[in-house]
């Protein structure tokens, strides 16, 4: 590979080993910091894992107050804040890009829902899964291409790509659990040449499961058979075809199950109802329960309920009388979310949630342009030449398939989403105050992982109840 290329490798080695050395320093306060340490593992390659790089790094920032740093451990923890707030930011700007201006789904997702009878109520994404995936294309991007991804991410590749090694693998227990794997086929055809040391690269940084096949019919059901294991059956396809003209798929899995901290009893469910969006009223199952994390800000009012453990939690934010969540949502921007999600008050609060389940399939490729990722969706402008070189044509993003599914009842939460990114060839405590979050009308909610505050998924409830 070009000589850029190996600097830029060292480097990013480099950053990496010292992240890693300090992954959990920095937490964010509102959420509590779990006791548990982070037991992470990845399914074993399925081409030869090679080590990081040892290179050093220069730690040239400086503390807010101006003073320089003098420890890795300081410069990690300002890394991993930074890394979480690009993807919460991230992944608000996805979410919004999938409601619209219009305050609804928008009409080119409602379109591609529609082709695979997906509901399109209720749009929910998981903005690691999405990450994961497109940071694999970008290792391999190059110039103006490479700059506009790193501009939508709103953090450099490098810097991406050491915050979400540090995220994958596995973590949990029986009772609270986020699974998280990442694989890339390609095409055996001779007209394909791959950059041996991108497939080297993504098997080791992220642990991908790397595999040479033919495409065709027998290769679609292998990846859609692998994101329905990885999600553990809750995502059964990601793929509806295999493009004669596609030389790599690039897929993202994640899955998360958690128990509720405090399980509900049978007594704190009862009937109710939820009023959609449009006004009109369903009936619903409702669950009540006492919480102790108030969430605010202007125009909304919410709460955190934990997971067992207290790793990932459950936040709801419910907008006030005379805005609907699309509203709120649009309204919203990622360091106003960051100041909510971190600064809950302790408080008496009265919850209720509604009892959902919820599926979503949006093609990304519209939204991420939107976003400011054109060139890689441009055939002649694409600058992927760190992944590869085909005989037929310059490498581009062709699609971006993503599709996510949540379930919320008495017991806990069941979550998981899957992308495929195709590449073709061509406060104090308030103890006499009660507060009340009766979710019966669309709210913006969120799972987020509570030491760094990152939202594994983000989404909008329309329209609760159970799907047939």
């Amino acid at each position: 590979m070009a000589k850029k290329r190996r600097k830029g490798k060292e480097r990013f080695a480099g950053f990496l080993r010292v992240f890693l050395l300090a992954g959990l320093l920095a937490a964010v306060s509102g959420c509590g910091k779990s006791d548990q340490s982070a037991d992470r593992s990845a399914d074993e390659s399925a081409v030869d894992n090679h080590g990081v790089d040892e290179a050093d790094m220069e730690v040239n920032g400086r503390t807010p107050n101006g003073e320089a740093q003098d420890s890795p451990g300081a410069a990690m923890a300002d890394a991993e804040k930074q890394g979480a707030a690009a993807v919460t930011d991230f992944g608000l700007r996805l979410l919004q890009q999938c409601v619209g201006d219009t305050g609804t789904v928008s009409a080119a997702e409602q379109e591609a829902a529609g082709r695979e009878g997906q509901e399109t109520e209720n749009p929910v994404v998981s903005p690691l899964s999405v990450l994961s995936a497109l940071n694999m294309a970008a290792y391999g991007a190059e110039g103006e291409t490479l700059k506009q991804m790193e501009e939508a991410f709103g953090i450099t590749v490098p810097e991406l790509s050491a915050y979400l090694s540090a995220q994958g693998g596995a973590w949990g227990d029986g009772k609270c659990r986020l699974n998280m794997a990442n694989g890339i086929w390609f095409t055996e055809d001779e007209s394909f040449t791959v950059e041996e040391d991108f497939l080297k690269e993504c098997a080791s940084l992220f642990d991908a499961e790397v595999r040479r096949v033919p495409f065709q019919d027998k290769t679609l059901q292998e990846i859609n058979n692998w994101v329905k294991e990885k999600t553990q059956g809750m995502i059964p396809e990601i793929l509806d075809r295999i493009s004669p003209d596609a030389v790599m798929y690039l897929v993202n899995a994640l899955a998360f199950e958690g128990e509720w901290e405090e399980i509900y009893r049978e007594d704190q469910v009862r009937e109710g109802e939820f009023t959609r969006a449009d006004g009109t009223v369903q009936q619903v199952e409702m669950m009540y329960s006492q919480e102790n994390q108030y969430l605010q800000d202007e125009h909304v009012s919410g709460f955190l309920k934990y997971y067992a453990g207290r790793k990932y939690a459950y936040a709801a934010l419910l907008p006030e009388e005379g805005m609907d969540a699309a509203e709120y949502l649009l309204s919203l921007d990622g360091e106003r979310l960051c100041r909510i999600l971190a600064n809950p008050v302790e408080a008496h609060v009265q919850a209720w949630i509604p009892r959902y389940e919820s599926s979503y399939s949006a093609e990304l490729g519209d939204i991420l342009q939107n976003m400011g990722i054109r060139d890689g969706f441009d055939s002649s402008r694409a600058d992927f030449s760190g992944i590869g070189h085909s005989a037929n044509g310059n490498i581009f993003i062709s699609r971006v398939l993503h599709k996510s599914y949540i379930a919320v009842d008495e017991k806990g939460t069941k979550a998981g989403a899957a992308t495929a990114v195709m590449m073709e060839g061509s406060g104090a405590m308030m103890e006499d105050e009660i507060r009340s979050v009766y979710l019966d009308r669309p709210f913006v909610y969120m799972i987020i992982d509570c030491e760094s505050g990152v939202p594994v998924f983000m989404g909008i409830l329309n329209q609760a109840g159970r799907e047939e």
